[in-house]
């Protein structure tokens, strides 16, 4: 059957009669939209102490990760750049057991601004979206997420750990034994492939590297005995790895750009001992 292709250039928002309260009535909806994986929204216009109002305070429940989004049509410019900072920051302060993402979406990100944005991303862990909209039909338009940039790699490697972060294997023995336990059966399972694992102990997720850069992590669930795994793949093989997973019974999502999580237990891991290795080949391979 032909396929015909049809040319639809990028449209302006406020060009189809559309304002940000719009936008961020469809991220309310549906926050996946942004490209970030499966998200809550665990506030809307959510107030802080020091003034004004962060757009939206996004959470991922697996892995306790907050993302502090602010959202704006058109161009890209300081002042949301600071505000996403100054909102990211408060919040990490008000939860500090958590991760946390500051998150900026726009339209347009010219190079200036994401020279600065890069520039920052070595000190906060930043996400940028460009959010373009193409229309279908008179009535329909698509939101179509580019993440511009991204988390660096390097901020997971063992010698940019704060030093004041690092633990031991007796803290987790009394902190959650069960993500211990996962960790353990994940870490054979690196070692049978011939690869032999390197371990960090950190105050809030224990991470696995080898020879590279660590490419496994863990963080503790309240519910007895079960743990969060993330894996980083890359964005190459990302989607293929996830469909694979989500094939054989893993009950994985996609993270960012060049991640995959899954919540597990020891017997599951027994149970998809094969497809979770495999996995882990990957994203070890990656890791160099």
């Amino acid at each position: 059957m032909p396929v015909d292709l049809v040319k639809a250039p990028p449209l302006m928002l406020r060009a189809a009669g559309l304002d940000e309260k719009w936008l961020q009535d469809q991220i309310q909806a549906d926050p996946s939209i942004l490209g970030l994986g499966e998200l809550e929204v665990a506030g809307r216009e959510h107030r802080q102490p020091v003034g004004g109002r962060i757009d939206f305070l996004l959470r991922n429940t697996e892995a306790d990760t907050y993302y502090e989004v602010e959202v704006m049509l058109g161009a890209l410019d300081e002042s949301h750049i600071i505000r996403t900072i100054e909102y990211w920051d408060i919040e990490r302060q008000r939860r500090p057991n958590a991760e946390h993402r500051a998150v900026i979406v726009a339209e347009q990100i010219t190079a200036r601004f994401f020279n600065v944005l890069r520039l920052l991303n070595r000190a906060v862990p930043l996400i940028a979206i460009k959010l373009s909209a193409f229309r279908t039909t008179e009535s329909n338009l698509v939101l179509h997420p580019v993440t511009v940039l991204d988390i660096i790699e390097e901020v997971d490697d063992d010698h940019l750990v704060d030093p004041t972060e690092l633990s031991d294997r007796p803290y987790w023995e009394k902190k959650s034994p069960s993500t211990l336990a996962i960790m353990d059966k994940i870490a054979s399972m690196v070692k049978a492939s011939g690869v032999e694992p390197r371990i960090t102990y950190n105050r809030h997720h224990i991470a696995i590297g080898s020879s590279g850069r660590n490419f496994c992590w863990f963080h503790p669930r309240k519910a007895q005995g079960r743990g969060h795994v993330e894996l980083r793949v890359g964005s190459d093989i990302r989607d293929a790895v996830l469909s694979q997973l989500q094939s054989n019974g893993v009950d994985a999502s996609p993270r960012e750009t060049r991640n995959i999580a899954f919540g597990t237990t020891v017997p599951e891991l027994e149970r998809q001992s094969v497809h979770v290795t495999e996995a882990l080949k990957q994203a070890e391979a990656a890791s160099k």
